[in-house]
């Protein structure tokens, strides 16, 4: 589900359907759809971090577990897409990091991880389709291990191109992040939490200034 940058936000207008059907046929649609690259979150924000272990949750075609595994991460990258997972695996494979990553085709929403892991990252993990965003974030949360960090990136506001209709409820911020996480604050230490504004090419080519609620925590001490 994952993009840097042009993946349509959490929004409420389409009609009820099977989550893994939706985002297997969004991929089937093309040949690609997202840019292959890392999104600009994660560059910044685990540029410093000591390769670890990596969970990388709604993966996608794999652009942010590829960055991870070119900068000595190993990986597990999880999507409730096959043909995404596929094209990241095959991409992994002609870069010569397929040993790096490990590939879990999942819904999120049921799945369990095996932690822990030095580092959970999920960027844009908000869907048009049904998603227990806050219950994933929090399993999530409890893998981290002690000394490492979750980065939970979304957006801010609807890219100038998507396609839904906002139907008055607010994207979240990172404070509504943070808060629907229900961690023990003597546990995390924030590392940022802010509105990061990047720039984006749209489907017509044309550039906009998109923004990002962007949440890094790094885990203090056990539960």
């Amino acid at each position: 589900m994952t993009n840097p940058g042009e993946h349509t936000a959490a929004l409420h207008d389409e009609p009820s359907q099977d989550p893994a059907t939706f985002w297997e046929n969004r991929y089937r649609e093309s040949d690609r759809a997202w840019s292959g690259r890392a999104n600009a979150a994660l560059e910044r924000e685990a540029a410093g971090l000591a390769p670890g272990t990596a969970l990388d949750l709604g993966s996608g075609e794999g652009g942010d577990a590829l960055w991870l595994a070119q900068n000595g991460w190993s990986v597990t990258a999880v999507d409730i897409s096959p043909t995404a997972l596929a094209r990241g695996q095959a991409a992994a494979e002609g870069a010569g990091l397929a040993e790096r990553i490990r590939w879990i085709a999942a819904d999120l929403a049921t799945w369990q991880p095996d932690g822990p892991f030095d580092l959970v990252t999920a960027h844009f993990l908000q869907s048009p389709v049904e998603l227990p965003r806050e219950v994933i974030l929090r399993r999530a949360a409890a893998t981290v291990a002690p000394g490492g960090v979750l980065l939970v990136v979304g957006h801010a506001q609807f890219p100038p191109w998507s396609k839904h209709k906002p139907d008055g409820v607010p994207l979240p911020t990172a404070d509504d992040v943070l808060a629907s996480l229900e961690l023990l604050a003597e546990h995390w230490e924030i590392v940022t939490k802010a509105a990061v504004e990047r720039e984006a090419i749209g489907p017509d080519g044309h550039v906009a200034t998109l923004v990002d609620s962007v949440l890094t925590l790094r885990r203090t001490h056990s539960i």
